[in-house]
């Protein structure tokens, strides 16, 4: 070998190691305009972290699950090891119903080939545990990991109907003769999935007999459905379709009792939506606009008393999906581009919420302060900087369980990759 070619060799290999970093996300900067640190957790591209109200943590708090090309990942908070558990998982795209870290022993529980199996973190020793009746999909686990809930259409699979994206050039209009946009052809289409009034099952599967329990029938379109964090035998679920036409949230035991609705609209074109429970179960919180698009809450309800507390929003701090803190004290937000119902010019930012009450003036309350709305707002913080994301990808804000970071995912620098945002700011020297 000649010394040209070593050296032509040499300059070969570091081109193409130049352009391979030039071309993978940093592993971690600082955010020019809000001054927080954000490290890249993700090694291999097309990862995603999981749907917002999912349980991604293991219970000691120092891993969490995500969904790579490769199969299901364990990611060490502390070290940013990428380590593929089991490889071969797929989910749809940008999907992660049916994947949840068990709370009570850190197993991963995940659907392959319409099975259930679930998968030791520690050793990743994989057991098989029950298949979901056909069309059948899981759509969480319950707290002490006896059972897994989920929605049916009956008749089997081929009376399901997926509602998609308006196909390029379809045409439609109102009643006025106006071209509908994207966004009111999707509402169309989501509309006529709602009137066809398809009966459907809400049911849950015993993960120790394999035995199924049909716990709701209805011809309301069923989704959106989870296990409260705490009580194993409490269901959220909503009445999909378009939020200003249905009465969304409501929640029911397994054993079929306490069906109750969570919210009542009280104006036209009121919405509530994109619901999840507290960490501590005591709160179920939603996204509520008063009405749709112009006034914006995240609102809560309290289990145990009705209480109803609301935290007032600026268009441009309203997300697609909001999370809160393991200690219930901190909220956080993923932003929203211009096309989304807030309509926000300057909504693309991962934010952090501190919520703040309104008190009775003087300490003086009315007679019935109690049974009232308590309401409050929100004091904002930006965290990241979402100019360069496409939210055709939802980021799907997580607080990791020591609530020093935000995780969320993104395709900023092109590739989809998972993120951590931290919430203090790094200390000048």
């Amino acid at each position: 070998m000649t010394r040209k070619f070593i050296l032509l060799y040499a300059v070969t290999i570091a081109t193409s190691l130049a352009l391979r970093a030039a071309e993978e996300p940093p592993r971690e900067w600082i955010d020019a305009d809000t001054g927080h640190r954000i490290v890249r957790l993700s090694r291999e591209p097309d990862t995603l972290s999981l749907y917002f109200h999912q349980d991604a943590f293991t219970p000691d708090g120092k891993k969490m699950v995500v969904l790579a090309p490769g199969g299901l990942v364990l990611i060490d908070l502390a070290t940013r090891e990428n380590r593929l558990l089991v490889p071969g998982v797929k989910y749809r795209a940008q999907s992660s119903g049916g994947l949840e870290v068990g709370r009570k022993t850190g197993r991963i529980f995940y659907v392959q080939e319409g099975t259930v199996f679930a998968a030791d973190s520690a050793t990743g020793a994989i057991q098989r545990l029950v298949a979901l009746p056909p069309g059948g999909a899981m759509s969480d686990l319950n707290a002490d990991e006896t059972l897994l809930v989920g929605a049916i259409t009956d008749g089997g699979p081929q009376n399901s109907v997926v509602v998609g994206w308006p196909a390029p050039g379809t045409t439609m209009k109102s009643p006025d003769g106006r071209e509908l946009t994207f966004a009111e052809k999707r509402e169309v289409m989501i509309n006529e999935r709602l009137e066809k009034r398809l009966p459907m099952t809400l049911f849950t599967i015993d993960l120790r007999t394999g035995a199924r329990k049909d716990v709701l029938h209805t011809t309301d379109w069923l989704g959106h459905i989870q296990f409260s964090p705490v009580d194993p035998t409490l269901i959220m679920f909503c009445h999909e379709g378009n939020w200003h036409k249905v009465d969304r949230i409501w929640t029911i035991h397994t054993d079929g009792t306490a069906l109750t609705k969570i919210h009542s609209r009280t104006m036209n074109m009121e919405i509530a939506g994109h619901e999840f429970f507290g960490q501590d179960g005591a709160h179920i919180w939603y996204d509520l606009q008063t009405p749709r698009g112009e006034d914006f809450w995240v609102a809560g309800f309290e289990l145990s008393s009705g209480r109803r507390t609301w935290y007032h929003l600026q268009r441009n701090e309203w997300s697609v999906h909001f999370n809160v803190s393991p200690d219930g004290s901190l909220f956080a937000g993923d932003g929203g581009d211009a096309e989304m119902v807030a309509h926000a010019p300057d909504g693309k930012w991962i934010r952090l919420f501190r919520p703040q009450g309104i008190p009775d003036v003087a300490g003086i309350a009315a007679p019935d302060a109690e049974n009232l709305i308590h309401p409050g707002f929100f004091q904002s913080e930006r965290l990241v900087n979402m100019a360069k994301h496409n939210y055709t990808l939802e980021p799907n804000v997580h607080f990791t369980p020591d609530m020093k970071w935000i995780i969320f995912r993104s395709n900023m620098h092109g590739t989809v990759h998972v993120y951590a945002v931290e919430i203090a700011k790094p200390e000048t020297p």
